[in-house]
């Protein structure tokens, strides 16, 4: 009797999606549960560096993002009060022949469409949505998993599963971990506007990062260009439930009363504001047991002040697909290997996220000093100190 190739991923986010497109190239068929009734689209942009592109490149997903798209020229850091340029940090070609991969900021409904698109055209994705893993049974041949659905339980059998499912991991729970995620007293308001009702500043290919006294913003366009993502990210002791509560305008013009009317003007501009509360989480304790193991999120929740938490997720499913292919006889053994190779790199990501939320929302002598200080490093020395993250194969 033929071993089974078949590994389930629960969750069909980036994390989710990226594992199955490697997992497949790798020569394994993919069998994808997600407890949305539809893929639809939602959430925020998304920064894609060089270490989350060059792999989407290599699995062949280029093809079906590129256009989808944009490649900012630099990062421009400004400062909240007066729209004076801290320091600028070159992307585009630059970064590209630096790394060997392109820099972009992307939708991510448009990055989960990519990665669908890239699935559908192989034999081996299945996916099953509507339904949600609640359990799984570890056993001679592998895992047996048993997902919910709208009308009836079903059995999903592999030779591993891959929780992908989030913040709020049911598998992470069910491997014994369930510490719960730790609310990091920020919160970010997200909004899309088209690109010809932004301001003029707001068009340019570039990612702008504003920080202020105990808040931030960004925004770069999405869409191929045709829209404008933003975030703003302030403190905030309040807990939102969900990923998109209703946010009042007012109230977030009124948190950035002080900044310069460039910055207001962004934050005028969309009619509709969503809101979500920021956690992090640490390493998982075990991260997986046997033929079982966590990958993005469900793992190592970040922090976005890093923006590596996709990136992350992708170069999960990269290093999990090369243990996998490597010790396709012994699962087990392939997973530990994943996880071991995993820690160190996510952590320090973890911890970097950190460090950043704490420097941007710097305010008084302290935020003076870090402006004076971005300024004296200059864009190019400031890009060199990301070569860790950028520069990274798996």
């Amino acid at each position: 009797m033929a071993r089974s190739r078949t590994i389930i991923v629960a969750g069909a986010g980036i994390g989710g999606l990226a594992a199955a497109l490697a997992l497949i190239r790798a020569g394994f068929r993919v069998v994808v549960i997600e407890q949305a009734e539809r893929l639809e689209e939602a959430g925020a942009g998304i920064q894609l560096s060089p270490n989350a592109t060059g792999i989407l490149l290599a699995l062949g997903a280029g093809d079906h993002l590129k256009y989808r798209a944009v490649a900012p020229d630099a990062i421009r850091v400004m400062r909240a009060a007066s729209a004076r340029e801290v320091a600028r940090v070159p992307l585009g070609r630059a970064a590209e022949l630096r790394y060997g991969a392109p820099y972009w900021v992307i939708h991510r409904a448009d990055l989960q469409a990519g990665l669908i698109e890239a699935l559908e055209a192989t034999p081996d994705f299945v996916l099953r949505l509507g339904c949600k893993v609640e359990d799984f049974a570890v056993h001679a041949h592998g895992v047996t998993v048993q997902a919910r659905g709208r009308s009836a339980v079903i059995d999903e059998h592999g030779i591993a599963l891959i929780g992908a499912d989030g913040l709020r991991s049911t598998v992470r729970g069910k491997l014994g971990d369930r510490r719960p995620p730790r609310f990091r007293h920020r919160t970010a308001w997200r909004a899309l506007i088209a690109a010809d009702r932004a301001p003029p500043q707001a068009r340019e290919a570039a990612t702008v990062l504003w920080l202020g006294p105990d808040a931030h913003l960004v925004h770069y366009p999405v869409k191929g260009g045709q829209m404008i993502n933003l975030v703003a990210i302030v403190s905030d002791d309040r807990r939102i439930a969900g990923w998109s509560a209703a946010g009042r305008r007012a109230d977030l013009v009124a948190r950035f009363s002080g900044w310069h009317e460039d910055a207001r003007a962004l934050i005028a501009a969309p009619q509709t504001w969503l809101r979500w509360s920021l956690y992090d989480r640490p390493h998982p304790r075990p991260w997986g047991v046997g033929p079982v193991s966590l990958l993005g999120d469900a793992a190592h929740a970040m922090l976005p002040f890093l923006a590596q938490g996709g990136a992350m997720a992708i170069e999960d499913a990269a290093v999990l697909a090369g243990c996998l292919a490597r010790h396709s006889e012994n699962p087990a053994a392939g997973l530990r290997l994943y996880e071991g190779l995993r820690r160190g790199r996510t952590a320090r990501a973890q911890r970097h996220a950190r460090r950043n939320g704490r420097v941007y929302h710097l305010k008084g002598p302290a935020a003076f000093a870090r402006d004076l200080a971005l300024a004296v490093l200059g864009g190019g020395r400031l890009l060199g100190r990301y070569d860790w993250l950028y520069d990274w194969r798996p």
